[in-house]
């Protein structure tokens, strides 16, 4: 067996302790309903990771109930989603984990819901590193809820670069129907760059 390194010891101990001596104070499940059971958590390390959760411990409920394990759903995650965000919750947060990094989307609005900017940032450097044809227009339309310039942007040079598959694609036509007003975006700012273009060969 390899003995850890110093990162992995620092990283895992804090959950060791936990683990090993505290109490856990509170259950997390997931919307689906599975057969996976629910993940117990320490009500000190969702604080201190969350503003929102801070704030939610802090409510008179909560505090009256110290005893008691408490149960929150967060609904609006899959079982795999919240496995990720736990995980994440309980890492150093250095990086971002092969099974974080699977669920950057969600975990992304679960960073801008729960008040954790630097999973967010995360989030969104995993998000712009893997565009691709098949999910930019899904990512522009993640950057505007709230909105992100740094993702926007990102997803629409993309796009514009290369507007000549995206917009011949199933994806484009959904887009389009549900995004009218960055279709436009889109479709002015290629036909900028097209106009740019013919003007340099002459």
């Amino acid at each position: 067996m390899e003995t850890p390194t110093n990162k992995e010891q620092f990283s895992g101990g804090l959950a060791k302790v936990l683990a090993e001596k505290w109490q856990v104070d509170v259950i997390l499940k997931a919307k689906s309903i599975q057969l996976r059971p629910a993940i117990s958590a320490h009500k000190l390390i969702l604080a201190s990771r969350s503003e929102v959760f801070k704030k939610m411990f802090e409510l008179d409920e909560f505090k009256t109930s110290a005893k008691h394990v408490e149960t929150i759903t967060l609904s609006e995650m899959k079982q795999d989603e919240l496995e990720a965000f736990v995980e994440f919750l309980y890492s150093d947060g250095s990086m971002l984990s092969v099974n974080v990094k699977q669920h950057a989307r969600s975990l992304y609005l679960a960073a801008d819901k729960y008040e954790i900017p630097h999973l967010r940032d995360l989030c969104r450097a995993e998000l712009i590193s893997s565009l691709s044809l098949s999910h930019s227009l899904d990512i522009l339309e993640l950057a505007q809820i709230p909105f992100d310039k740094v993702l926007h942007d990102a997803a629409f040079s993309y796009i514009i670069t290369n507007i000549s598959t995206i917009a011949s694609s199933d994806e484009f036509k959904l887009f389009v129907a549900s995004n009218l007003n960055l279709a436009v975006e889109i479709m002015k700012s290629s036909l900028t760059r097209t106009c740019r273009r013919c003007y340099r060969c002459y």
